[in-house]
């Protein structure tokens, strides 16, 4: 068995190869650049597009209770990716984990899953810059007519998928295209592109906020829990916990900041700083902008790819001059988001490949640039392809969905260890072991059952794809089971 589907890896092995030069990485990233990549993807479309979304649909101005119920369930796994983080410093994340505590066949799993996690949280964010992109232009005359600015697919519960008319979101493959680039040119020029963007979108959520708490009509938050539809999931608490399984989404920053790991100055000591704080911050300024945007519109009018503009809007000529700040923060942040989202595919990728269950073409890395770029460029690729045909809120789901069993494997990797390798050099270990990992997993398996069926059922789609991969490739080439990697 331990040669077999259960086969692992020794942590001593994976910090060994993690410092061989033919794989390595460049250690460049500071605890700041590291808390700034995860505000980078944290604060981005959960806040600039699925919060209005998820109050249209599911929880009305409740919404707030969903980022609390999502932001302490991240708060509990976050402190068990702190753990791991901080134990096994190098790229992949949990896939890596998986594969030091339950196993190869696991560790397939849980990478298969990031897979879809980041290649459509990626499209997910793009869809959203598109929406903005195009209403600020439109402000100034510049209309992108709607055959290259929507997507041509959308589904309705009720039908089906539906031809829109539209030919290809141009807009989003655009985004999706500059930042692969960037990405591929290094990892210091994108955390240095990331910092300002990082920067720009914070100051204007904060004006946001700051000016918007002048405009709130309490009205709008009656009532704050509003009754449910008759359906699961549709207002009342069961929309509440839907909304928190949804907007999920948001929240994945701190996952993409483990993918960096092996690109940490000090990864043992700043993972745990890069992951916990920017949780912390961003959890604080969602809360605040749910609570300013649902005061200032009707929770039934937010079912928009651009809900905070349309929140200034709402407020007529008092706020007119905030209007090109509002967007140009919205489009800054969700540019940053499809760079850090594009920066952790490829690393899981990379990753799996160096451990032979994918290609060893996708591990290589570019002689000057360092970085994995066959990966990077193949990522994008397949963004910008769902990002032009696919509608936003089907891509939302699959990213919550495969970010929350993410999160489950994670908490348990946590309790396996504890108890198999108690011996361990931990620099950060989290509280409360077992209730942590155990609460941390209930959670994040609560909200994915309150997700839709659908989306279910094209997980275990996605999953079915992965196992046919995995038995016909990835088992045969396993360097684990053939040998240490050397």
């Amino acid at each position: 068995m331990d040669r077999g589907f259960l086969a692992k890896k020794s942590i001593a092995e994976l910090l060994e190869q993690a410092e061989d030069k033919k794989y390595s990485l460049k250690r460049v990233l500071s605890p700041s650049n590291l808390v700034s990549l995860g505000i980078g993807i944290i604060v981005g479309a959960g806040i600039f597009v699925l919060t209005g979304q998820a109050a249209a649909q599911y929880a009305g101005p409740a919404i707030v209770l969903s980022f609390i119920i999502s932001g302490i369930g991240c708060a509990l796994t976050g402190l068990c990716y702190a753990e791991m983080a901080s134990m096994i410093p190098v790229a992949g994340s949990a896939y890596t984990y998986a594969y030091a505590t339950l196993g190869e066949f696991f560790a397939w799993i849980i990478g298969w899953d990031l897979i879809l996690e980041y290649l459509f949280g990626t499209s997910t964010v793009a869809v959203g810059w598109s929406g903005y992109v195009v209403s600020f232009l439109r402000d100034f005359g510049i209309v992108i007519p709607d055959q290259l600015s929507k997507s041509p697919l959308v589904f309705d519960t009720r039908i089906g998928w539906i031809h829109t008319g539209a030919i290809i979101n141009l807009p989003a493959v655009f985004i999706i295209a500059v930042m692969t680039f960037v990405l591929v040119v290094g990892i210091r020029e994108s955390a240095t592109a990331n910092n300002v963007m990082v920067f720009v979108k914070v100051c204007i959520l904060v004006l946001f906020i700051g000016v918007g708490l002048f405009f709130i009509n309490r009205g709008n938050w009656k009532p704050f829990i509003p009754p449910n539809q008759g359906a699961f999931g549709h207002f009342g608490w069961s929309g509440i916990l839907r909304g928190a399984g949804v907007i999920f989404f948001a929240y994945i920053g701190f996952d993409a900041v483990s993918t960096t790991a092996q690109e940490a100055q000090n990864p043992q000591r700043d993972m745990p700083i890069g992951i916990l704080g920017s949780l912390g911050i961003c959890t604080l300024l969602y809360i605040a902008v749910a609570l300013v945007l649902t005061g200032i519109v009707k929770y039934d009018q937010l079912l928009v790819p651009d809900p905070i503009a349309v929140a200034v809007n709402s407020v007529g000529p008092k706020l007119f001059w905030l209007r090109p700040f509002i967007k140009i923060g919205a489009i800054t942040g969700l540019s940053s988001v499809v760079l850090v989202f594009l920066l952790g595919q490829p690393r899981i990728i990379y990753s799996m490949a160096r451990d032979g269950l994918l290609p060893k073409q996708f591990a290589a890395v570019h002689s000057r640039f360092r970085t994995p770029y066959i990966t990077t460029i193949l990522t994008g690729t397949l963004a910008a392809f769902f990002a032009g045909l696919f509608p936003i809120g089907i891509l939302g789901e699959l990213v919550s969905i495969g970010t929350l069993l993410a999160f489950v494997i994670v908490s348990m990797s946590v309790l396996v260890l504890r108890y198999t390798r108690p011996e361990l050099l931990r620099p950060f270990k989290t509280p409360m072991v077992p209730l942590i990992p155990i609460w941390g997993a209930a959670v994040s398996l609560l909200q994915m059952i309150s997700l839709p069926r659908d989306t279910w059922l094209r997980l275990i789609i996605w999953m079915a794809i992965g196992l046919v991969i995995y038995f016909s490739y990835g088992h045969r080439h396993s360097l684990t089971r053939s040998g240490p990697h050397r």
